[in-house]
């Protein structure tokens, strides 16, 4: 979708500070982060939110779930521990309608989260 700005990030029509890219995925740190590590993981595919998952997106979640294994290693949060966050409509604070997932970490997170 030519205005979705995640569409334009993945497509590499936008600069960003790339974490990691492959054939389905691309994680970039966030531009305004809540933690000290912040970052995005966005289907390549323009897909709105999670209901919007179907069958043909089976091996997205195992991707994204590894891709964030391997960052949140790399990045020296995974022995502390971080949050995944998937927002969802208009009540669950989602503000680009294309599916990401954020990690924070770096710091103790409060419950609940606001």
């Amino acid at each position: 979708m030519p205005d979705c700005i995640f569409c334009r990030i993945a497509g590499g029509e936008m600069p960003t500070d790339l974490l990691f890219e492959d054939d389905q995925l691309v994680a970039f740190k966030d531009i305004n982060p809540q933690a000290p590590v912040h970052f995005l993981v966005v289907p390549k595919k323009h897909i709105p939110d999670l209901p919007a998952l179907t069958a043909a997106d089976a091996s997205l979640l195992p991707a994204v779930q590894r891709v964030i294994v391997k960052l949140t290693r790399q990045l020296g949060i995974d022995g502390d521990g971080f949050r995944v966050v998937v927002n969802t409509g208009a009540h669950g604070g989602q503000t680009v309608s294309h599916l990401h997932f954020h990690v924070l970490g770096g710091r103790a997170l409060g419950w609940p989260p606001g």
